[in-house]
């Protein structure tokens, strides 16, 4: 497949916008978590706790809200733009109600932080985190369901904004109900709790009322008119979404389970894990960003019935992918004893890290490939055996691996991220036969 400066270009153009709103949701997560931090360690054990379960269960909704972009890109790819109204009514009936299953599930399920084996005090705070965060998965869905529309029709800075002014509401809000300002009681944990919901029911808000105003979206009946149910759009939002929601949770879980296995080791060993991850998930964010602007540029071309232009979309966007991961690589390479010294002051995690840190260096490419393999394959809505493939270099190669290496071989942390770099290159090969092998295909979705 030849190499595309035009084809890159695009990619590019479409990606920044969605690496930098990435980086802004990224961004609310680490100012609550040292905003939080300055409350007491009992405050800090409890956001970590919470928002690790958390994760695992948003991560399956987002996965599901994701089934929007490609199939609104195959219809503006084929001119069908009646179609895109229908789609995005359904997929707002379908992510509001899976929200509302998902908040019940969290706040119902939060009771079992009390047998996680933790003090009163983190269980007490943990569990109270956890519920009022469950109360914000329906407003995430409710803005997600207007983003993957509004980017599969390659607009994508609105959302972008949306998070970046989040932000600005979200450390407002935090130092108010955090600390007790303005006459507010100070809830600590419980306020980043409440900041935190109030936050994303406003960026739901701002998306609707943006959307609503624009002429150019409520011409193709992207409004809320009329939610009465079609099957058969159901039933692809569901044939692409609900592998895709699978496959982030074994991916997310994999590593949880990493983590686990690694606090087995020691507590410098998980320190350093967490430092290294860290970094390496900063890196993630602009290969995800390439994944969301590749799923639109190859699903447009599905729309098209072009076959040339989807392999040239997937295959540039996993070259841009790689090319940018190997730059994150070296820079990992050069700077393994300055980055984790930014984090503590412990020579010993620091070297630590510092050794992850080079293994992090050798699967960046891999993990960048691997990312947009699921989000090209997304494009031609091939979701499925993306969800077998991702189960079986996770779960069936990274966590056995990572305790074999790390306990049978004794090789320690070390082992267990010599197993996650061994599960990216099975997802990244497997992933890139997968789309080559299909996109020679003729596609019908």
């Amino acid at each position: 497949m030849y190499i595309s400066r035009k084809e890159i270009g695009e990619t590019i153009h479409l990606a920044l916008p969605v690496l930098i709103g990435q980086l802004g949701q990224m961004m609310m997560g680490v100012v609550d978590t040292v905003m939080v931090g300055q409350v007491g360690a009992a405050s800090l054990a409890a956001a970590s706790i919470a928002l690790g379960l958390f994760i695992l269960i948003l991560i399956f909704g987002i996965g599901v809200s994701m089934a929007l972009s490609p199939l609104v890109a195959m219809s503006v790819g084929s001119n069908d733009y009646a179609r895109i109204g229908m789609i995005f009514k359904q997929g707002l009936l379908v992510n509001f109600l899976l929200s509302v299953f998902l908040s019940i599930i969290t706040i119902a399920g939060s009771g079992i932080i009390a047998h996680l084996d933790q003090p009163p005090e983190v269980v007490e705070l943990a569990t109270g985190y956890l519920r009022i965060m469950g109360l914000s998965i329906v407003p995430i869905m409710i803005f997600q369901t207007y983003k993957q529309t509004i980017e599969g029709m390659q607009v994508m800075h609105p959302a972008m904004i949306i998070t970046l002014l989040a932000n600005l509401v979200n450390v407002f809000g935090n130092w108010i109900l955090i600390y007790g300002n303005f006459g507010m009681p100070a809830l600590g944990l419980i306020g980043a709790g409440w900041s935190t919901f109030i936050t994303r029911m406003l960026m739901a808000l701002a998306i609707i009322a943006y959307v609503s105003r624009q002429q150019r979206f409520t011409t193709f009946g992207i409004a809320v008119n009329s939610l009465k149910p079609d099957k058969q759009i159901i039933a692809k939002i569901l044939k692409i979404g609900v592998p895709s929601g699978v496959q982030y949770f074994f991916e997310v879980g994999a590593f949880s389970g990493s983590a686990v296995i690694i606090g087995w080791i020691g507590t410098a060993d998980l320190a350093a894990h967490q430092i290294a991850i860290n970094l390496a998930s900063i890196s993630y964010m602009f290969a995800l960003g390439i994944s969301a602007a590749a799923t639109i540029r190859v699903g447009t071309a599905v729309g098209k019935r072009d076959k040339t232009a989807v392999r040239a979309a997937g295959f540039n966007a996993i070259l841009l992918s790689a090319s940018v991961m190997g730059i994150f690589g070296i820079l990992f390479i050069g700077l393994r004893n300055f980055l984790p010294a930014l984090y503590i002051d412990d020579p010993q995690v620091i070297s630590i890290a510092s050794s992850l840190l080079i293994i992090a260096a050798l699967f960046q490419m891999f993990d960048g490939t691997q990312a947009v393999g699921v989000g090209i394959l997304r494009g031609i809505a091939d979701t499925r055996v993306p969800m077998i493939i991702s189960f079986v270099a996770y779960w069936i190669v990274g966590l056995p691996g990572g305790y074999l290496l790390g306990f049978i071989f004794k090789l320690g942390v070390q082992g267990v991220w010599i197993a996650l770099l061994c599960s990216l290159l099975v997802s990244a090969s497997m992933l890139s036969l997968r789309f080559h092998k299909k996109s020679k295909q003729e596609i019908v979705v």
